[in-house]
């Protein structure tokens, strides 16, 4: 009769837990490429979003901007601007009001026709969000706020109309610099007189733009629009984008014709 040799049992148990434990391993492991891969998609899609919509605010900003004055003369109030508040009043009697976003608000005016507006399905000239304009300028107002329904940072705009709606999303804050006419720097808004608005010729532009993710660390650091280095609490990426934008119509207001 042969005799068969068993395993022990012993050595059995101990070949299971091992079996276990390298299976854990490599599922944990799995896991943790997974994670890692999933938070570095979720970071570059963010950074996606907040690049399309820092430049598309830029765009939209410069794009009125370069407009201000035409078909203007010095007296028209072409171009306004507020040093962290927005824009309020009468488009030439413009005034300032705080914003708890801390935005700057900037006022662009320039003449109401089919040619620099686009028309609507009736023919009349239209101001930033589409209304139908009567005047012979159309005045668009630009800033940042948190929307009162979800309390996302939004741009918006304020078109003759006299109604403000949000157009971009993450726009947390607008920063504009003004040069004026022979001056060798940059100023805020708030070191304009009313009376040399018509000097502007070039702005520089600054949008701040949240992230829209929730990221895992509490703080997260960015430059700011001033350059200087900051840190924010929210947990949300932020980045900030600028711009300089000639005033195109400047010199053709001072000189009392259209651009």
């Amino acid at each position: 009769m042969t005799l068969r040799s068993f395993p022990a049992r012993g050595h059995t148990l101990v070949e299971l837990a091992i079996s276990l434990a390298l299976g854990m391993l490599i599922v944990l492991a799995m896991l943790s490429l997974y994670r890692g891969q999933r938070a570095a998609f979720d970071r570059a899609a963010d950074a996606a979003r907040m690049h399309d919509a820092g430049v598309s605010a830029l765009d939209l900003i410069a794009q009125q901007m370069q407009m201000a004055g035409f078909g203007a003369t010095r007296s028209d109030a072409a171009l306004f601007g507020c040093s962290q508040p927005r824009v309020v009043g009468a488009d030439t009697a413009a005034s300032c009001e705080p914003l708890p976003s801390r935005s700057d608000g900037v006022q662009v005016r320039y003449a109401a026709d089919t040619v620099s507006t686009w028309p609507t399905s009736a023919g009349a000239p239209t101001d930033c969000i589409g209304q139908s304009v009567a005047d012979a300028f159309v005045g668009n107002r630009f800033y940042a706020k948190a929307s009162a329904s979800t309390g996302e940072p939004e741009l918006y705009c304020e078109g003759s109309g006299k109604q403000a709606q949000p157009l971009i999303e993450g726009i947390e804050r607008i920063r504009v610099s003004y040069w004026l006419a022979g001056a060798s720097s940059a100023v805020d808004a708030s070191a304009i007189p009313r009376d040399r608005w018509p000097d502007v010729r070039a702005a520089d532009l600054c949008v701040l733009v949240r992230g829209f993710s929730v990221a895992r660390q509490r703080r997260t650091n960015y430059v700011d629009c001033t350059g200087a280095p900051a840190v924010a609490d929210d947990a949300r990426m932020h980045q900030a984008f600028w711009r300089r934008v000639q005033i195109r119509n400047a010199a053709a207001a001072n000189d009392g014709g259209a651009a």
